[in-house]
C-alpha cells in the first residue's frame, strides 16, 4: 500500500524486506516496540508500536494474519469515521 501511495518509498521498502536484513529488522522492531511502551517520554510515542509490529511481521509469519486483520479493521473504522464527519 505504501509503495502505491508514495512511489519514492519503493526502493527503501524493498531493501528493508530483503532476506539478509533480518539481523537489522528484528532489533529495530524490538526498539520500536519498547519505545512505544515508553510512550510517556517525549521522544517516544504510541506511533512506534505499529511500526515495530510491522517490522516483526516480515520475519515472524504468525504475526502476519492478525496484523493484516488489524489493518483492515482500522481502515474500516477510519472510513466510517470520515463518513460520519
Amino acid at each position: 500500500m505504501f509503495e502505491r501511495k508514495v512511489p519514492a518509498l519503493r526502493r527503501p521498502l524493498n531493501a528493508i524486506r530483503a532476506k539478509g536484513w533480518w539481523v537489522v529488522r528484528v532489533p529495530v522492531a524490538f526498539f520500536f516496540i519498547i519505545g512505544g511502551i515508553l510512550a510517556i517520554l517525549p521522544v517516544f510515542g504510541v506511533w512506534m508500536l505499529p511500526i515495530g509490529f510491522l517490522l516483526l511481521a516480515v520475519d515472524i509469519t504468525a504475526l502476519r494474519g492478525p496484523l493484516a486483520d488489524a489493518i483492515v479493521r482500522g481502515r474500516r473504522r477510519i472510513a466510517l469515521w470520515r463518513r460520519r464527519r
